[in-house]
């Protein structure tokens, strides 16, 4: 996260997730950041460029300026008094091309009651009224303050001022958990979701004023119809536009006439918006989803049915998904990398024996993207860092591979952090950073037995 690089934006119940007390049966789900040894992750080698080559319509500039001032001074010969005049003249300096950007993605942030309740008392212990869910995220922040721009996905609504907290199966969760994201390092959320409704169109107002007054941009909601028309902003050069869609509302409805407070998946649409993305400048489009079947590594036919279509033609650079409460796979479709499911990077999950040890289990996913002085932008091989929850100690969010290289863990501890990062690992390991060698290898000897290539 480098808010500074972040300019002004340039335009304008029945799924489960039940982790409070209430030990919910299960729901499937239909398709229709105490630091201690980390290591900042490192860029993903750029992978192939994507098929849309043409530059947007309206280029995004962003620049390093400078400013100079000087100051001249000059005495009425009428009244005696000495006036001054400052002209400043600025400098403009643009990055070359090609400009890259770094990315980071984490999926499901899942406030439930007995987070509230931990968050309650981490402020009590703090001599302060309120909530604190800081310690939470905390342990995210060499992750994501390094990129350029971190994207969280909030999945429930904050609850409209001055009512009551809520929690499965209509969320309303207390309005500290903006403060923890914004002190972890993220720069902007998605917020589409099943959940999106389920306080009305006050929680709407609420989640995104509340985000809003934190730094944090998001997509997915919306208080005005403007809010939900695709936004554009500029970092370090690059047009960057982030769109937020979900299956579902859990049945619920907006308001008549009211539908644009948030949007669901349909591929006409997403199509639609990117290419109004385009025309505002945008250089980069990343698309977050609320989709696939919880509980489900597996990518379902629906998921893969729209992401081929959405796909095909180019038009998108980056697709992320979340709400399985899972990882997913990542893929390539139509030369577009697809990562279909991001896990529960904070939640109360797994709650009962429906709900699998893997909720439990995320991962923060970096890449890099590249952006040519003709507009082809080349995105890099996303790069997988797993991370736990450890709800004995908190709901503390943990590094898997940083807490792995401590030599102070319990057996105990060592091994729940073995457990996830090997559950993980079966789904998304050709994605682990790669592991350098203290020493190079030596070359392979030839044997009579072993064939030599020629």
């Amino acid at each position: 996260m480098r808010r500074a690089v972040l300019a002004t934006t340039l335009a304008l119940v029945a799924a489960g997730c039940a982790g409070d007390d209430r030990r919910a049966g299960p729901v499937a789900g239909a398709a229709p950041t105490r630091v201690a040894t980390t290591t900042t992750p490192q860029p993903a080698a750029l992978g192939a460029a994507s098929k849309r080559a043409d530059p947007p319509s309206t280029l995004v500039e962003s620049s390093t300026t400078t400013t100079t001032s000087a100051t001249t001074a000059a005495t009425s010969t009428t009244t005696g008094v000495t006036a001054t005049t400052t002209v400043t003249a600025t400098t403009t300096t643009l990055p070359p091309w090609p400009r890259s950007i770094t990315m980071a993605f984490t999926g499901d942030t899942l406030p439930h009651s007995p987070l509230w309740r931990r968050a309650a008392r981490n402020a009590a212990d703090a001599g302060r009224d309120g909530h604190d869910f800081g310690p939470m995220l905390a342990e995210l922040a060499p992750l994501l303050e390094p990129v350029d721009v971190a994207v969280c996905h909030l999945e429930t609504p904050i609850a409209p001022e001055g009512e009551e907290f809520t929690t499965f199966p209509f969320y309303g969760v207390p309005a500290e958990i903006a403060d923890a994201i914004a002190d972890a390092g993220y720069d902007r959320c998605s917020t589409a979701s099943n959940h999106t409704a389920d306080r009305g169109p006050e929680g709407i107002d609420r989640t995104v004023e509340v985000l809003g007054s934190r730094g944090i941009g998001q997509s997915g909601m919306a208080r005005t119809p403007a809010e939900i028309e695709p936004q554009v902003v500029d970092v370090g050069g690059v047009g960057v536009s982030h769109l937020s869609y979900t299956w579902s509302y859990n049945g619920l409805s907006l308001p008549d006439g009211e539908e644009w407070r948030s949007a669901l998946i349909d591929v006409d649409r997403i199509l639609a918006d990117a290419a109004s993305a385009r025309e505002r400048g945008a250089h980069v489009v990343v698309v977050s989803l609320h989709w696939g079947a919880e509980r489900v590594h597996g990518v379902t036919s629906w998921q893969r049915r729209i992401a081929e279509e959405l796909t095909a033609g180019g038009t998108l650079d980056l697709i992320v998904g979340h709400h399985a409460h899972v990882v997913q796979p990542i893929e390539q479709v139509n030369g577009t990398w697809v990562v279909f499911g991001l896990g529960n990077i904070l939640s109360n999950l797994p709650t009962n024996s429906s709900w699998p040890a893997a909720t439990q289990d995320a991962v923060v996913v970096t890449v890099e993207l590249a952006v040519g002085a003709g507009g082809a932008v080349t995105v890099g091989r996303p790069v997988v860092h797993p991370t736990w929850v450890d709800k004995d100690a908190g709901w503390v969010v943990r590094q898997v591979d940083a807490e792995l290289a401590r030599d102070d863990l319990t057996a105990g501890q060592r091994g729940r952090l073995e457990r996830s990062r090997a559950r993980t690992e079966a789904i998304l390991g050709d994605f682990f950073p790669a592991v350098e060698s203290a020493e190079p290898a030596e070359p392979a000897q030839p044997s009579e037995s072993t064939p030599v290539a020629g």
